[in-house]
């Protein structure tokens, strides 16, 4: 990204561009560029590609459908503009004095190669239809995609997966980039990085990075495969995925496998369950829409139970709250423990008080159609234990509620969440540190989560987004959060005013219980090859601060 947090995880710092500034009243944000940076291919980087990404890739109707909401302010279109070779000017409607946080956490890159996708574009090339229809293009729109996945996101399939053999016939693979190592292969079984010569950073001895040549990543989709690999010393680093329940025998088998295994404090891990207030099903709806459902479903939950099978002992039972309690200073202890003590007979009560009884005796209580009470949790592993659910589905078989669990792979609970289909969203609560919601309310608002984490509000958004043409209209505390954040997203992280109203949306979830939280700071291992040198100990596990690119991973070598 143009900028980073640098190792404090506090101090925003240089790192794409060379500097930045600001107005005087946060309306408008100038970069200062590298000059003589270029992309991997070695074409110039220059500020022509920033203002190409968004007046020509994310203000494209070829390219989005709509402007995607989280890059308009007050539902205006900021304005870019390459000012000179290595100064670009963005100019904003509103305040966002906290939108520097953006380009310093976001996985969007906010800058696009305009020297190779703009080939593509009529506005740009006078030849573009005739290279498009060489490339085998029917369209400008279809062109695009093929290489930026209609996403900034740097983790898209790229061509070589999508279509290997067009990808070799078009000649180049991949989009040039400006990130360490360059995809040269990639299919199923995993992909192949190598060195980018043109990287643009240096060691202090002026020596070019990265030091690693090569990388190779390999998808292991089975737990214990995954973990025979990295036992039998077949792994350089390890951190996504590697479930806290295994860190004994990983830890046990060090020397013989030769790696590091260690924990790190993870911010923003706390698995949470979300019901669906919107469920297509108008019964459910109902239900979970009623407050003494949630509140009946957390204290039926034994989170110290959970916390010492499934976290082994090494987390606190708490409460989700839309931003991390480490990071922010408005998220009280009562917000954390409200509603998580174990009282199943208090649960119990609250559901008799819904009418939700069991009237002929299985066990099971009756809707108010008459049907049984049945929920379905669907998971991924990626997102959530399986031992979790396990136990949760006793918490709430002995509440009265039947309870059928099902795991699917990401991309299907991903495809089931966005579609509105599930009774209950389950991930981990990541996208809430402090920096990451000072710029983008996407966790505060409906629908409470993205793609890659869905919440369950997606018919409250729509209602508001078609002004109430569509969707389900949503109660008076739901439309309470939409000025709330945008007044929020205008205020400077950590002044009183900022901490005022985050205070207040917290209020509104944590009393609503949108989201019930389990077991918070919780340890999060990882696991690298001990003659992996330059690596520090990592001070915050966090998907909001890129995971591993505080530690520099371009710094990293093989000492033999």
């Amino acid at each position: 990204s143009l900028v980073r947090y640098a190792d404090d995880l506090q101090t925003i710092v240089p790192n794409v561009a060379k500097g930045f500034s600001w107005n005087d009243d946060y309306t408008q944000l100038t970069f200062t560029l590298r000059r003589g940076h270029k992309w991997s291919d070695g074409a110039p980087f220059t500020a022509e590609d920033v203002a190409f990404w968004y007046n020509d890739m994310i203000l494209n109707p070829a390219v989005f459908e709509t402007t995607p909401d989280r890059w308009l302010f007050g539902g205006q279109p900021a304005t870019v503009e390459a000012l000179d070779e290595v100064t670009v000017r963005f100019g904003f409607p509103t305040p966002q004095p906290n939108i520097i946080n953006r380009f310093a956490v976001d996985y969007g890159q906010t800058f696009q190669p305009k020297h190779f996708l703009g080939r593509y574009m009529d506005r740009h090339n006078p030849e573009a239809a005739a290279l498009r229809a060489d490339h085998g293009f029917d369209s400008e729109a279809e062109a695009i995609d093929w290489f930026f996945g209609g996403s900034d996101w740097k983790d898209v399939p790229s061509p070589l997966l999508k279509d290997a053999a067009k990808a070799q016939a078009i000649g180049v693979a991949v989009v040039p980039t400006l990130e360490s190592h360059i995809v040269v292969e990639d299919n199923t079984e995993g992909r192949r990085l190598v060195a980018n010569p043109y990287f643009h950073m240096v060691d202090t001895a002026g020596n070019q990075l990265p030091y690693i040549p090569e990388i190779r990543e390999v998808y292991v989709a089975e737990r214990e495969v995954q973990n025979l690999r990295i036992m039998n010393g077949q792994i350089t680093w390890k951190q996504q995925a590697v479930e806290l329940n295994d860190f004994p025998l990983l830890k046990e088998n060090e020397a013989r496998g030769g790696y590091v295994a260690a924990l790190a404090p993870a911010l923003g891990e706390t698995v949470f369950y979300m019901f669906n207030r919107t469920h297509k099903d108008p019964v459910l709806r109902e239900i979970f829409s009623d407050m003494r459902w949630s509140q009946a479903m957390s204290m039926a939950l034994d989170r110290a139970e959970i916390n010492e099978v499934v976290y082994l002992g090494q987390g606190t039972p708490m409460q989700s709250t839309p931003a991390e309690p480490r990071t922010v200073d408005f998220v009280t202890e009562e917000h954390l423990n409200a509603f998580i003590q174990h009282d199943p007979d208090a649960a119990r009560a609250l559901l008799d008080e819904m009418g939700l009884v069991d009237s002929n005796g299985d066990g099971v209580r009756e809707r108010p159609d008459g049907r049984p009470l049945a929920i379905r949790i669907v998971f991924a592993n990626q997102g959530s234990p399986s031992q979790l659910h396990e136990l949760t589905r006793g918490y709430w078989s002995d509440v009265g509620v039947q309870v059928d669990i099902r795991e699917v792979t990401s991309d299907e609970y991903r495809s089931g969440g966005n579609n509105n289909d599930l009774d209950v969203t389950i991930w981990k609560n990541d996208g809430i540190t402090g920096p990451f919601i000072s710029q983008d309310a996407t966790m505060l608002v409906p629908p409470f989560g993205d793609f890659f984490n869905p919440g369950t509000g997606h018919d409250w958004a729509t209602w508001r987004a078609t002004g109430g043409a569509e969707g389900v209209e949503p109660p008076d505390y739901v439309k309470a959060l939409w000025p709330l954040a945008e007044q929020f997203l205008q205020e400077p992280l950590g002044t009183a005013e900022s901490s005022r109203i985050g205070g207040e949306i917290i209020d509104i979830h944590v009393d609503n219980l949108l989201k019930i939280g389990i077991v918070g700071d919780v340890p999060s291992p990882y696991v690298y090859d001990a003659d992996l040198g330059n690596v520090r100990p990592m001070t915050a596990k966090t998907y909001d601060f890129y995971w591993t690119y505080p530690y520099r991973p371009q710094q990293w070598f093989f000492r033999d």
